[in-house]
């Protein structure tokens, strides 16, 4: 009788075991597609942040020429950089061309390589100047691919 006293029981139960797998499970199937929207937001961070010479060159070009037209602030022309020849970590090569030439108003658009879960996603900013003189106001063009990824 003494030795039935002194058994106790060690370990967990089958239920215990089945309530930890499932919340396990409910928390895998939460994390893993946040953690993969994580790494392609943090990987298209590079190409959103090679826009930035880009922009410094058309603000320049547009204060010295007080124009933003074609023939005066382009690619390789006016300060700005021309259009990157060759693919650099997840930019894609073409990128940073600038289009959409207005007195006023122009166009930024970076491309993302097709590698590391991204699939070439563009990012374009659109650069308003009220008059000459005025500073650019960018803003983030709605319809670049990256919105519709939730990217960008």
């Amino acid at each position: 009788m003494k030795y039935q006293m002194q058994k106790t029981q060690k370990g967990f139960t089958l239920i215990e075991l089945m309530i930890v797998v499932a919340i396990i499970g409910i928390l895998a199937a939460i994390a893993v597609p946040a953690y993969q929207t994580y790494t392609k937001k943090a990987k298209f961070s590079e190409v959103v942040s090679a826009v930035a010479p880009y922009k410094l060159g058309v603000e320049i070009c547009f204060q010295e020429q007080g124009t933003l037209v074609q023939a005066s602030c382009d690619n390789g022309v006016g300060g700005i950089p021309d259009v990157t020849s060759a693919a650099a970590g997840y930019v894609a090569a073409g990128s940073g061309a600038i289009s959409n030439f207005g007195a006023l108003t122009a166009t930024i658009t970076m491309t993302a390589t097709a590698t590391g879960g991204l699939a070439g996603e563009t990012y374009q900013l659109v650069g308003t100047a009220a008059s000459v003189g005025s500073p650019i106001i960018w803003a983030k063009n709605t319809a670049s691919t990256c919105v519709a990824a939730a990217i960008c």
